[in-house]
Formats: structure tokens, C-alpha cells, sequence
């Protein structure tokens, strides 16, 4: 893995990171022993940014991460969280400094420490990215000293474009995989001439980029690839990255014929998202350990060739870019 500067943060981080959703929940059953053998895992192999969100579990996912680092010691990694979504209605009125403050406040608690790294809003409605107010309550709160940073997480490019016209604004999370090329055609631009850092979500596609999916692979109820399939929890873009799962399986027996020798499809894809210079750090999760080796190996593979790219393009022109190039 690659060390680099979080853009304009003083922190140094790799280019792989730790997502840690999958031990916070809403991936079936993933019990809390295992989800501390990934996390230790990754950071085992070096992995020095973490990213979770107050309502992983209600909590569950920053309370482990805070157990597992106080249990290590040493130096820590940067601890990216989210606050927002915990809103009952999830609505623009409820991003209010006090509402926001309150989010902040039980996630320095859960992740036991008295600053948090980096809060990003968790892909809040489109008209917050239209009140300054809001982001003036971030200013504030980062004056305070609650906060190191902040940034915002997004489902569609045109959000994320908003986003960074505030200048407070240090990173943007937004879904970049094979299936979801979009961000690279302008918004990676405009971020690199404002050194602002990005986080490449779901680079898996929900694990239909890792080719062990089947249509006769089973979800439990409580598993988000079961219950949000046509996106009746939230945004459909966050499973299966929004591609319609049959189309998703015929394009990845094609991605499947570009995978070097001795590497796995889940390496391929997380080394494309590493071809751009514009991702500063991407978070695949894991359920165990091995996961999270891999993981972080999947760095190690070598620069794509041309020809792979080319042909990862031409996949998702024809058979992915129909379904969600314009709609994220």
C-alpha cells in the first residue's frame, strides 16, 4: 500500500482503508468477534484510515473500532465517521448546527476521543448543499475543536460538485468502481485543482465485483443486497452499486476474462480504482480477517494495462452506463 497526505489534512494515510459498515451491520451476520478480527487485520497490514458512521449499528461499528484502538495502542489511524442520517425524518431542516453538534457529540463518545478526525454528512438531501448555514456550523464546530475536518458523502456527481464549492469542505465519499465510472469524466477534475480529498466507496459493487456472487446466492433478511434491492431503505445506488443484478452478473463473467493470472477479481477491482491519482484512499469492507488481507494485498498487484482499461470501459458503456451513468 502507498502512504500520501490526506490532501489539505495533516494526516498521512493509505490508499487502501478499512469500511467499516459490514461490522456495524446490515450485511447479515457478522458477529462482533469477527468484525474486531478484520479490523485488527487490517490494521495488522498497515491500513492507517478508517471509515464508519454513527449509524452503523446504531453504533456498534465505532464502539468496536474505539475498543479495538484503545486495546492496541500505539499510533492511531485517522477515523473518518458520518453524522445525519440518524434524522427521523431525514430531511434538509434537520441539518441544523444543534442537530449536528448532538450526532458529533455521541460519536466522540462512542469512539472515545475528544476530536474527531473527519465528519462527513451522510449523503444528506441536495438542498443542504444549498445552506451555507450549514457549513458555517461545521466552521464552527471544527473552531470548537470538536472536529478536525469535515466533508460530505454523496450519492450523485453533480452533489459532490456542490459540495466543494465550500471551501471548508477536505474530502468528498462518493461510489467509484467499474460499474460506476462517472465521477472520473469531470468531478475528479474539479477536485484535484481544489486538493480535495476523495474516498472511493463501495468498490465492490456489494460483492458483485469480488465474482463469488451467483444468482443462486442466498441474503439473509437483514442483509441490504436482500431487503434495499429496489432501494427500499435508502438509495438503491448503495447495493450492488445500483446496477440491476442480472445485468450486474452478465457483466462481471466479462470482467471476470480480464483478471491476471494468480489474482483475484476483487484485486482487479480495487487496482482499478487505484489507477486514478484522483482517489486518496479506497474502503472496502470485510467480514473476517482474510478479507481484510486481501484487501489490503490487492495494492500490491500490478499497474493495470491499458488494454485491461480499455476493456473495463467498453464493458461499462455497453452494459452497465445505461443503467446508472446519469442516474449517480
Amino acid at each position: 500500500m502507498k502512504h500520501h497526505a490526506f490532501c489539505r489534512m495533516a494526516f498521512t494515510v493509505t490508499n487502501v482503508g478499512f469500511g467499516a459498515w459490514q461490522i456495524g451491520g446490515s450485511w447479515g451476520d457478522i458477529s462482533e468477534a469477527d468484525g474486531r478480527a478484520a479490523l485488527n487485520a487490517a490494521l495488522d497490514a498497515g491500513m492507517t484510515f478508517i471509515d464508519t458512521a454513527d449509524v452503523y449499528g446504531d453504533g456498534r461499528s465505532e464502539k468496536i473500532i474505539a475498543d479495538v484502538l484503545k486495546s492496541r495502542g500505539g499510533k492511531r489511524p485517522m477515523v473518518a465517521t458520518k453524522a445525519g442520517r440518524r434524522l427521523n425524518p431525514h430531511v434538509a431542516e434537520g441539518y441544523t448546527k444543534a442537530n449536528l453538534e448532538g450526532f458529533i457529540d455521541r460519536s466522540l463518545t462512542n469512539l472515545a476521543v475528544d476530536s474527531l478526525d473527519l465528519v462527513q454528512l451522510h449523503c444528506p438531501p441536495r438542498d443542504v448543499l444549498y445552506q451555507p448555514e450549514v457549513f458555517e456550523g461545521l466552521d464552527a464546530l471544527q473552531k470548537a475543536g470538536k472536529i478536525k475536518g469535515y466533508g460530505v458523502s454523496v450519492e450523485k456527481v453533480e452533489d459532490g460538485l456542490k459540495a466543494i464549492e465550500y471551501p471548508g469542505v477536505v474530502s468528498i465519499q462518493i461510489i467509484y468502481n467499474i460499474f460506476r465510472q462517472r465521477p472520473d469524466h469531470l468531478f475528479f477534475q474539479e477536485a484535484r485543482r481544489r486538493n480535495v480529498a476523495i474516498i472511493a466507496r463501495v468498490p465492490l459493487a456489494s460483492g458483485l465485483l469480488s465474482g463469488k456472487i451467483t444468482r443462486d446466492t442466498h441474503f439473509a433478511s437483514d442483509d441490504h443486497r436482500n431487503f434495499n434491492r429496489n432501494g427500499e431503505a435508502f438509495d438503491v445506488g448503495e447495493t450492488f452499486a445500483g446496477v440491476p443484478f442480472e445485468v450486474g452478473l452478465q457483466a462481471v463473467e466479462e470482467v471476470r476474462k480480464l483478471v491476471p493470472a494468480g489474482a483475484t477479481m476483487a484485486a482487479l477491482a480495487l487496482r482499478w480504482i487505484l489507477m486514478s491519482d484522483a482517489v486518496t484512499v479506497v474502503i472496502p469492507g470485510a467480514r473476517n480477517g482474510e478479507q481484510a488481507r486481501a484487501n489490503a494485498a490487492a495494492a500490491d498487484l500490478a499497474p493495470l494495462s491499458a488494454d485491461v482499461m480499455a476493456a473495463t470501459h467498453e464493458i461499462y458503456e455497453r452494459l452497465i452506463a445505461p443503467h446508472v451513468h446519469q442516474r449517480w
